[in-house]
């Protein structure tokens, strides 16, 4: 099922605690989004500066699937951000987060005009480790109690994408590759279509 991206905003707010509520096993050690309304206010703020950007993974009728984060976007002559994602349960493993990364990644090289991504991931969570690598992003290394999540510093790999990497993808990309989306930006005459490569396998 196609799925599109949508701006965080106040009007998502009880969609997204219900979500995040119902995930709380799947995000387990994992992932701490935001739990309250207060907290939900926090990341919307962090949402507003130039240094991040949220996108929430939507079906078409609405329905939340995933979060997507780009976050402290360095320009100059590094041209670099960190990409962090969760889905919501019961949408985990249906290929949507594939989806909305394939629509976020297209609009970092091409819009934002990024040159390169950086996912931190435990090497525990197999399911992101197999997700990315299906993007194209590359094993640069370990970075031991990296991220302190659940109370724990825990150990994390670095996986990375060039803008080099993703061309070199699309160029051998085979059409029944291809996936049509839109970026929703809450105004629908400034809406951003993307043609872009996305694996269609379970993530």
């Amino acid at each position: 099922m196609p799925v599109h991206l949508e701006t965080p905003s106040p009007g998502h707010a009880k969609a997204f605690l219900e979500a995040v509520h119902r995930s709380r096993s799947l995000h387990r050690g994992l992932v701490s989004p935001p739990r309250d309304r207060e907290r939900y206010r926090e990341y919307l703020d962090r949402c507003s500066r130039s240094t991040n950007e949220g996108h929430l993974v939507c079906l078409a009728d609405g329905e939340l699937v995933g979060v997507i984060n780009v976050s402290e976007i360095v320009r100059g002559v590094f041209q670099s951000a960190y990409l962090g994602f969760y889905a919501f349960a019961p949408h985990q493993g249906q290929g949507h987060m594939s989806a909305g990364l394939g629509l976020v990644i297209a609009s970092a090289f091409r819009k934002s005009h990024l040159h390169r991504l950086e996912a931190n991931i435990q090497p525990k969570n197999l399911r992101s480790i197999a997700l990315v690598k299906r993007l194209g992003f590359r094993l640069e290394g370990l970075s031991p109690r990296y991220l302190k999540i659940s109370g724990r510093w825990r150990d994390h790999e670095r996986w990375a994408i060039t803008i080099e990497d993703w061309r070199g993808r699309r160029a051998g990309a085979q059409p029944w590759m291809r996936y049509a989306g839109t970026i929703e930006t809450g105004d629908p005459r400034a809406s951003q279509k993307i043609d872009h490569v996305v694996y269609r396998r379970k993530d």
